[in-house]
């Protein structure tokens, strides 16, 4: 017997009234094998205990490699902030704004090699192109602790950002294909405590290797010690991401009833499982995308975000230095603090998020607050003398919650984007957000403004102000399109159950977030 599937309904479309859709009429086709294989994932019936098993398993194993992947990522990509206070300025012999073009590279290469990367890993899957990235952008990494100069550093560097790109979309990917919507927050923040969680073993590491070059000097400095370090173990990391890290299809260590499990339960966020089928380029999608008012939102807070982290990430210890730290002291005193403040605020947030799956927008605009506040008071209020020093830490130390919101931001993207081919798209447009907002943050600290950079300060602060601004638009925005889908759906006569059990066969059939109707946005 056949079974009738919803044939698109492009739900945004302008040319199409709210009356014409609520008149629509769902096609019926005859099923092909995909087709029934699209029903044989929603319709599989398994237990809660079957559920909770697979989900412990996949948690067990993907969750401490995805926090190891993703936290060498960021400390390669930062370590050059420490570096700089242990030398690297002085031995490359850098001078003016040489050292913001080393962070401003990194962002415009990593931009160049987004969309290519995110167009391997749709046809190629998530597996191979996260090792091979992660083995030759250590051996990068590896190579830099023996740059002489500003033209050997900003080509290592750029070479650095063209291979990192890899890893933040593939393991949104993976976080996708094996949770559900409402664990997309928790589990993301999991592994993003890698962050500043490994940032805290690095940085502890770095210090040693710093005390240890200093007391016993040697031609081969501290900073190129660092690099021989977090090479290696990028070069290491990757070997675990070979045999570990991957979507269902890809990876060993679920049987075929798991990998189907896992499946049945992801089709109920309605944004499409990985049930091993290759996925081809839709160039409607493409057009999808770019007609969809997410895709803008996306776009212009993750370069409002990103101006001020990327900034900040790179001059982090320079300005705790101009504070009156010495290099070692910012370690110990002020990176490892903030890394301990940003890992419970992401804890807090995580766990409020699971109890209150609708809060993340709220979390969003509650954490760019202390950094709105804490920078523009750095820059406004008068700071001199060597008491002020603790009241100035302080203030930095305010920036730690703004480091979750964009995480939240990438936690959208898997659970209110669907279509395999729009969320290459989007997440490609995202990237680009990123990269140019870290680019233009590196250049916003200008060499004239050292060593308190205050004019910089300034404009990050008030760029967090902004992105809070974006972030209750954004919001709005998405309870209204919410609300417009559950009138349109109750006008066509559908019940809850029946909307929620359509809304699964359209996601498993690749079909985006706007053409199906029956999709509900996360807020």
């Amino acid at each position: 017997m056949t079974q009738p599937v919803a044939t698109k309904e492009m739900v945004s479309d302008e040319k199409t009234s709210s009356s014409d859709r609520s008149t629509e009429v769902i096609d019926a086709v005859y099923v092909d094998e995909a087709q029934d294989d699209v029903l044989n994932t929603v319709n599989a019936q398994y237990t809660e205990a079957d559920y909770k098993r697979v989900l412990r398993k996949a948690d067990r194993i993907l969750l401490p490699f995805m926090w190891l992947c993703a936290g060498i990522q960021q400390a390669d990509k930062a370590s050059i902030s420490t570096q700089a206070t242990f030398g690297l300025l002085q031995d490359t012999n850098l001078v003016g704004q040489q050292f913001s073009w080393l962070t401003t590279a990194f962002y415009i290469s990593y931009l160049v090699g987004e969309a290519p990367s995110n167009y391997l890993m749709q046809r190629l899957g998530v597996n191979k192109p996260l090792f091979v990235s992660l083995f030759l952008w250590g051996v990068v990494v590896l190579c830099i602790a023996f740059a002489q100069n500003f033209t050997q550093l900003v080509a290592l560097r750029s070479l650095q950002g063209l291979l990192e790109c890899t890893i933040a979309p593939a393991l949104v990917l993976i976080t996708a294909s094996f949770y559900v919507s409402r664990e997309h927050a928790m589990r993301s923040i999991i592994w993003s405590t890698s962050n500043p969680g490994l940032d805290i073993i690095t940085q502890l590491i770095m210090y040693g290797i710093g005390s240890a070059t200093q007391k016993h000097a040697n031609g081969f400095g501290p900073w190129r010690w660092i690099s021989v370090f977090l090479g290696s173990w990028t070069i290491v990391t990757s070997l675990f991401a070979l045999l570990f890290l991957g979507t269902p299809s890809e990876i060993r260590w679920l049987s075929k009833e798991e990998k189907h499990i896992t499946a049945a339960r992801v089709a109920s966020s309605q944004t499409g499982s990985d049930r091993g089928q290759k996925y081809e380029w839709h160039w409607d999608q493409v057009l999808d995308a770019f007609r969809d008012p997410q895709t803008y939102f996306f776009f212009f807070a993750y370069i409002v975000n990103s101006l001020p982290n990327g900034g900040t990430a790179a001059f982090g210890n320079l300005v705790f230095v101009s504070f009156g730290f010495t290099n070692l002291e910012t370690i110990v005193k002020c990176i490892i603090p903030l890394d301990l403040v940003t890992i419970a605020w992401f804890l807090v947030v995580g766990a409020l998020t699971i109890k209150w799956p609708h809060t993340r927008f709220l979390f969003m605009v509650v954490s760019t607050i202390p950094g709105f506040v804490g920078l523009l008071a750095l820059g406004l209020l008068p700071m001199e003398g060597t008491r002020m020093l603790w009241i100035r830490w302080g203030l930095y130390l305010m920036t730690a919650t703004t480091r979750v919101t964009g995480l939240l931001m990438w936690t959208l993207f898997p659970s209110n984007v669907a279509g395999r081919t729009k969320k290459s798209v989007i997440g490609t447009v995202m990237f680009i957000a990123y990269c140019v907002g870290g680019a233009v943050g590196g250049q916003t600290f200008r060499a004239e403004w050292a060593p308190r950079y205050i004019p910089a300060l300034i404009l990050c602060g008030i760029m967090y102000g902004v992105v809070c601004a974006l972030f209750i638009a954004w919001r709005f925005y998405y309870i209204m399109e919410n609300k417009r889908r559950a009138k349109v759906i109750e006008e066509m006569g559908m019940t809850p159950e029946q909307s929620a059990h359509q809304g699964k066969i359209n996601g498993e059939s690749d079909m985006t977030d706007r053409q199906n109707i029956h999709f509900k946005y996360s807020v």
